[in-house]
């Protein structure tokens, strides 16, 4: 506040002189203009002629002033001297001077040997004929007096400040200390935290004007709670899950190194294989996960996606897995089902239901899969023919690392956790529940794994895909 201030200061002076001159000059110019009239009452005209009978102790008079030069003339229309002081300069566009009324008394500044020069002037004109040989009647005077009392209205205004604009700076100074002060001590409370504490601020001690900006700040702080709590979970949950198949991996290594049977060394081979492939499943699952989890954080931006023509893709990927396991796996084609959502994420939701329906189907079972558009809703389904689900493990088996009881399918128990992440980045709701199905025998068996996502009015532009594959084992 003190820059502009500083900035503001010299403006207030020269406005100050400005009016303070003007100030000065109004009672100055008001005795110079009684001179003009008190010289202007005793001029005659004698044939037409002006003429001045005015005697030199008048005019001694009419000079007198302590401090200024005083002079005075009067001149014919035509510039000719008829009497008073030859010093004082004739105007040297006479004629092109405003004369305004008869009697009226004009000024304006002129110049006389280096001194500014006040000047009164007005005309006279012999009476009943204004048209005739008039006269110019002239005061002027130096301007010293006026010079001296604008400086005395200066001096008088601009003293006072040096003491006012200090104090001025002093009060405000603490004004602002004192108004400061909340911020400072919620300063001071944020840097007396410890690092790792991320809990919202107290809003009882915060004065109202910071209340908003401190709300906003806890707003932060539970964001930041939030994705230091999800990294902490992850960085828990890779440890734990990895540390058992790296401890099994290498307890094979070492077996295969003691074993000389080359049947025995094969086999120990294949065993290794076999467990890098569930390790390296393991940490696609988790970064999956995490990707999961940030997208949600992040509010991934979501534009209109046909839902149907990406679970076909998705399946058409899955078709050798299926053959490998014998399973039959269908899609049933709904010719387009619009959402609002980030094609990425939906791939990786319909893998991992996918995933999960053929690791728990036997083989020569069947897995299908569709979209379905219902109103306000879309729904995806992947339905199998498997074991099925109790009611009550249908609600735990979207828990991360969670495996259903008695079963011998390998996994990570995180597939359908990583659903339920990316179901919620696109309020979705996703649900596993029993499949009254009829299988081999009258047994009922089975279950539908289902997200309901919300609609999409806008119809996305299709575009052209080939003909729906379905395979099938007998």
């Amino acid at each position: 506040m003190l820059a502009p201030l500083l900035f503001v200061w010299p403006i207030s002076i020269a406005l100050t002189h400005y009016f303070a001159s003007s100030v000065a000059s109004f009672p100055y110019d008001q005795s110079l203009r009684e001179r003009a009239l008190a010289i202007a009452r005793q001029i005659r005209f004698s044939d037409g002629r002006p003429e001045l009978p005015m005697s030199r102790m008048a005019q001694a008079f009419l000079r007198s002033d302590e401090t200024d030069s005083v002079y005075f003339h009067l001149l014919a229309d035509d510039g000719r001297l008829l009497a008073g002081d030859e010093e004082l300069p004739v105007p040297v566009a006479l004629r092109s001077l405003p004369k305004g009324d008869p009697g009226d008394v004009l000024f304006r500044d002129d110049d006389y040997r280096g001194q500014a020069l006040r000047v009164a002037y007005t005309y006279l004109y012999p009476e009943g004929d204004p048209g005739g040989t008039g006269a110019l009647i002239e005061v002027g005077e130096t301007t010293e007096k006026r010079s001296q009392l604008a400086n005395r209205i200066i001096a008088s205004v601009i003293l006072p400040q040096f003491v006012i604009i200090p104090l001025a700076v002093v009060l405000v100074w603490l004004g602002l200390s004192q108004g400061l002060r909340p911020l400072t001590r919620l300063r001071e409370r944020i840097e007396a935290r410890p690092a790792e504490d991320l809990s919202p601020i107290a809003l009882r001690r915060v004065p109202e004007e910071l209340q908003p900006l401190t709300e906003a700040f806890n707003s932060m702080l539970e964001r930041l709670q939030h994705s230091v709590a999800a990294q902490r979970r992850f960085i828990a949950d890779a440890a734990h899950q990895m540390r058992t198949p790296l401890t099994g991996l290498k307890t094979q290594a070492q077996l295969a190194m003691r074993e000389t049977d080359p049947v025995e060394l094969r086999h120990a081979l294949r065993q290794i294989l076999s467990g890098v492939d569930r390790a390296s499943h393991l940490v696609d699952q988790l970064l999956a996960l995490a990707r999961a989890e940030a997208s949600g954080r992040a509010q991934q931006a979501l534009v209109p996606v046909d839902l149907d023509q990406i679970l076909r893709e998705v399946v058409e990927g899955w078709f050798s897995r299926a053959l490998e396991k014998s399973i039959d796996l269908g899609y049933e084609e709904a010719g387009g089902v619009c959402i609002r959502g980030n094609a990425f994420l939906l791939r990786e939701m319909i893998s991992n239901l996918l995933d999960n329906a053929l690791r728990y189907t036997p083989a020569g079972g069947r897995v299908t899969a569709r979209a379905i558009a219902q109103g306000d809703f879309a729904l995806l389904e992947i339905e199998d023919n498997g074991p099925g689900i109790s009611e009550d493990e249908s609600q735990k088996v979207f828990e991360r690392f969670y495996r259903v009881d008695g079963s011998d399918a390998e996994g990570s128990g995180l597939g359908l956790a990583i659903v339920r992440e990316i179901a919620e980045v696109h309020k979705a709701a996703a649900s596993l529940r029993p499949c009254a199905r009829s299988g081999d025998g009258g047994r009922q068996s089975g279950c539908v794994a289902r997200v309901v996502f919300p609609a999409h009015r806008v119809e996305p532009v299709r575009p052209q895909i080939r003909e729906p594959v379905q395979t099938g084992f007998a």
